[in-house]
């Protein structure tokens, strides 16, 4: 494939981004863009790691860095021989702000644009590098949960109006997607800033109803305590609606909740796990916990370690916690890095084991696939990985699982 090479870390909504930014760079054949993460100091180590990386593999190539860890610590990324230019996160779907093969700057600075600020980017261009096609509809937060930097590399959450998103939902459709992916910094806060203030599980039901031809629809991350009534009632309803969530729970005890200032509880996050369980029994819950957040003691570890259970998660993401400076948290009495690790290792090999019975019980089932472009693997309605001999890519094809392979599933055509 040819234009730029994108290195995307961290959520959905960097994939997203990425897919514009090599659709609208495609000219620029010795460009590699490393669209960054900020959310943990390790995932600023890995795009620094990135970057010494490509620029080995292509000496002669530009390197530009954006994404919230260009945000947020742009002299640490200024400082690299490597990188040729940083492009503020908020002005990252401008391609005249990146170092063409005519021109090269040092470095970019400025406000955020128009489009950035009412969350529509400047262009509906993308080139997809997944049969899914993710699409942005909210981003920044208005919340400041004391461990997170993302608000610093965002800014407030701004949405896209439902009649642009159903535009592009449309204009996807057109070209062939099969599944649309709604990605959001705070996804669950869609809506809020708009007029009237519609909510998630309203745009929901207008891509529903306005889109009758787009065969799936899966949501990113969710903040349980922004979860409306007719979101859950679609979740449970609705066929198009795939039966996967996935929960930014962070922790399981109330006091670290708290002290994280999430808006949840503990009580909350499991009554919520019953009831999507209840309302549609198929479904697959994923979710974040942090391990070793301050003042963490074994106690409220335990109950952290416990929701794995108590929310039936089969599709945990753990990260160990780790200071961000100018956070709330980074001021906070610190947990011993050996415990963290300790902490950390424990959850995933906890999460390990709910995976595999949930991998487990799905041996002879027979399921819809997207077929990713590979042709040779993709993921059903659940999100469960599935290999398989080869089929058309970005097709949907119904699969008999008959074997798990590591955190795969292995399928025939049924």
């Amino acid at each position: 494939m040819s234009g730029p090479t994108l290195i995307s870390h961290g959520c959905r909504l960097n994939i997203a981004e990425s897919e514009r930014i090599a659709a609208m760079l495609e000219d620029e054949h010795d460009l590699v863009v490393v669209n960054s993460c900020a959310v943990t100091a390790e995932a600023v180590k890995t795009a620094r790691q990135a970057i010494r990386r490509a620029k080995r593999d292509q000496p002669a190539a530009r390197i530009v860095v954006t994404g919230c860890a260009a945000e947020t610590e742009p002299e640490t990324f200024r400082a690299m021989a490597e990188v040729s230019a940083i492009v503020p996160n908020a002005q990252k779907l401008d391609a005249s702000l990146y170092p063409s093969s005519q021109r090269k700057l040092d470095s970019i600075s400025g406000q955020p644009s128009l489009a950035s600020r009412d969350g529509r980017p400047p262009s509906p261009a993308r080139r997809e590098s997944h049969a899914r096609t993710f699409l942005p509809v909210q981003n920044g937060c208005d919340h400041r949960c004391t461990f997170c930097i993302i608000p610093y590399g965002r800014g407030p959450s701004r949405s896209l109006p439902a009649g642009g998103v159903i535009e592009e939902i449309r204009a996807a459709v057109d070209r062939g997607a099969k599944e649309v992916v709604l990605t959001g910094v705070d996804l669950t806060a869609y809506g809020a800033d708009l007029p009237g203030q519609p909510s998630l599980g309203s745009l929901v039901a207008r891509i529903l109803k306005h889109v009758p031809d787009l065969p799936r629809l899966r949501l990113s991350s969710l903040d349980p305590c922004e979860v409306d009534a007719r979101l859950l009632d679609l979740i449970a309803h609705e066929p198009r609606m795939m039966p996967h969530v996935h929960l930014s729970l962070q922790a399981g005890d109330d006091m670290i909740l708290k002290r994280m200032k999430r808006r949840h509880s503990r009580a909350q996050a499991v009554d919520l796990a019953a009831k999507l369980k209840a309302l549609r029994p198929d479904i697959t819950i994923g979710a974040d916990l942090i391990a070793g957040f301050p003042t963490e003691d074994e106690a409220m570890f335990a109950n952290t370690l416990g929701l794995i259970d108590d929310c039936v998660i089969a599709l945990a993401h753990i990260f160990p916690y780790s200071p961000r400076a100018g956070t709330p948290a980074a001021r906070m009495p610190q947990v011993a890095r050996d415990v963290i690790k300790d902490r950390a290792a424990r959850l995933r090999a906890a999460a390990a084991r709910a995976k595999a019975a949930w991998l487990q019980e799905q041996v002879g089932q027979v399921t819809d696939v997207l077929v990713e472009l590979d042709g040779t693997s993709g993921h059903a309605a659940n999100f469960a990985r599935v290999t398989f001999a080869a089929m058309a890519p970005n097709s949907i094809r119904r699969v008999r699982i008959t074997e798990v392979d590591g955190d795969s599933l292995v399928g025939v055509a049924a």
